[in-house]
């Protein structure tokens, strides 16, 4: 009978979601934006991941990922945008890519002078169905790392 209960219990299990590590992942001030994140990002559900320092929201096969730790980028001609409000002011390098078939693209935002530095991974699905305004939501957390540079 205890083995019918435990095989039940694991069925009911998922695997974690695979979010590749980031380099820097073990600076400290990576759990620190961890622990801060929210649960929930918009109306999209937090899923457990099998890396140190990631997150990931929404679709277990799809979902939006954040990596801390990834190299802070350089100074650079992509399109950056300042996600602010009354809670912090963050600035993101924002680079689209490859549009499918309806138009939809992938976007990967990384934060700009913020070392270590974020990165969020937000699918096409979800561009294709939401704003990404939810990076308002993830300012608080991510401003426990001091901003040393700004977009221009």
């Amino acid at each position: 009978m205890g083995s019918l209960l435990a095989a039940a219990a694991l069925a009911g299990c998922s695997q974690p979601v695979v979010v590749p590590v980031a380099p820097h992942a073990a600076e400290p001030l990576c759990a620190d934006v961890v622990l801060a994140l929210p649960v929930d990002l918009g109306d999209l559900e937090r899923l457990e991941t099998g890396s140190q320092a990631t997150v990931a929201w929404g679709d277990r096969a799809d979902p939006v990922t954040l990596r801390c730790g990834v190299e802070p980028p350089a100074p650079t001609t992509d399109h950056c945008v300042t996600a602010e409000d009354e809670r912090a002011s963050v600035d993101w390098v924002a680079v689209p890519g490859e549009a499918d078939e309806d138009g939809s693209a992938p976007w990967t935002f990384t934060t700009y002078g913020r070392s270590p530095a974020v990165e969020v991974q937000v699918p096409a699905s979800v561009t294709s169905t939401r704003s990404t305004s939810f990076l308002l939501d993830l300012g608080p957390a991510i401003a426990q790392v001091e901003q040393t540079r700004t977009c221009l």
